[in-house]
């Protein structure tokens, strides 16, 4: 972690932005290259403005199966802007393809770039940005299920995340705002999960020179305060070791429900310190999140090669990798392409068989009162009236943790259908 500096200040409040007007389905835009876009209905609204399916141009109207969608805001807005610079300089098809082949990678959760430009309209101007068309996000998946994943889940996804952040880091960004709710499914394919929202992207390299580490107490804070790192809750810019912090902590979070400061959101310098102590004893942190028989090696591990890092270091991709695939192996399972939110297979740790089973009566019977009678007295009516009894499974247990709701700090947009 970085060395000690002055305590950080409050965050700044986002500035009010202008919303871009919404459009009629058939508009046509015109990008950089010439190329004709149309547009379809408003799938989706960002802080920036409203995020459209799209089509390239032809006589039929976009449909609902569409390839595209197009990110609209004024063009005196920011936020798009910034992540424009993302998506031009390291996100055109051809560039992810020759990394996905060097790396013989049959996916890369990175979105396309297809095109941009400025269109104009009863004198105004708007940026536009084309992408691909992306699904549901995740935090809505972890919301419906209870606020957990399951192990192999978790592991699965910080594999595919750590695929993508290499890409980003080799090609001079770092993410920065790594959530549930910036990871989104494939349109297509339910098995192929992206990070969106490069809002906060950042050239820690720019032409390869790294950026020194420096702190700013203008900038404190930036980020998701439940997941953002120490760097930047002390204002310094993120580096490649704040996103695989960032990482960890979203990993613990959706594998055990909850982290131990999200009680203390409204007080980022709290937050602040509660992630210093845990990275000063990670073992700590893992046993207030874990139980003794549930807490995940793996993770610990993985927590404990990032606390390693130093700012400018290269992270050891492949060391992480491999920390993450022994815990699949420690789980019996296999990351077999398929994205299981709701199988328990790999949770994180399945609870010790009882030696019998529930059972119920399911017979008839006038006593309002039946159910207060013992299960053994059950059974023994159960001879003496010839009820017939069906066996039942045993319920789940309950989350080991209250549902809290997380403030998350807006600084783009997702593509969404």
């Amino acid at each position: 972690m970085p060395p000690k500096g002055k305590a950080a200040g409050k965050g700044r409040a986002p500035a009010k932005r202008k919303l871009a007007e919404e459009f009629p389905p058939g508009e046509v835009l015109i990008d950089m290259a010439k190329k004709a876009w149309k547009l379809g209905a408003p799938v989706g609204r960002g802080g920036f403005g409203l995020i459209y399916s799209a089509g390239e141009n032809s006589s039929t109207p976009v449909g609902a199966d569409a390839r595209y969608v197009i990110k609209v805001e004024p063009s005196e807005n920011g936020p798009l802007f910034s992540e424009l610079k993302f998506y031009m300089r390291a996100a055109k098809p051809d560039l992810i393809q020759s990394w996905m082949k060097s790396r013989k990678l049959k996916f890369l959760g990175v979105p396309r770039y297809w095109g941009s430009g400025l269109h104009e309209k009863e004198g105004k101007r708007y940026r536009f940005m084309v992408i691909d068309r992306l699904g549901t996000d995740l935090q809505k998946k972890f919301e419906d299920g209870g606020r957990r994943f399951p192990r192999k889940l978790v592991l699965q996804l910080g594999l595919r995340l750590l695929d993508v952040l290499e890409f980003i880091h080799d090609h001079e960004y770092v993410h920065a705002d790594i959530k549930a709710s910036n990871l989104m499914l494939s349109h297509s394919d339910p098995n192929q999960v992206y990070l969106v929202d490069y809002g906060l992207a950042y050239r820690y390299a720019p032409d390869g020179v790294l950026k020194e580490y420096k702190e700013d107490p203008k900038r404190c804070h930036d980020g998701t305060i439940e997941f953002t790192s120490i760097d930047a809750h002390k204002g310094a810019s993120a580096s490649r070791r704040s996103d695989l912090e960032i990482l960890s902590y979203c990993m613990v979070q959706w594998l055990c429900g909850r982290l131990p400061w999200e009680d203390k959101l409204q007080d980022p310098l709290s937050v602040r310190d509660s992630k210093i102590r845990c990275q000063e004893n990670i073992s700590e942190f893992m046993s207030k999140c874990f139980s003794t028989q549930d807490k995940p090696e793996e993770l610990q591990r993985f927590m404990e090669e990032v606390k390693s890092l130093e700012y400018q270091d290269r992270p050891a991709y492949e060391t992480l990798r491999s920390i993450l695939q022994a815990g699949l192996k420690t789980v019996h399972a296999k990351d077999n392409g398929k994205l299981e939110f709701t199988a328990d297979t790999g949770a994180a740790s399945p609870p010790a068989q009882k030696s019998t089973k529930r059972k119920k009566a399911e017979a008839e019977v006038e006593d309002g009162d039946e159910d207060e009678i013992p299960a053994r007295r059950r059974l023994q009516r159960k001879k003496n009236a010839e009820s017939v009894l069906v066996e039942m499974g045993t319920e789940s247990s309950p989350g080991l943790f209250r549902k809290t709701r997380s403030r998350t700090k807006k600084a783009g947009s997702k593509a969404s259908a």
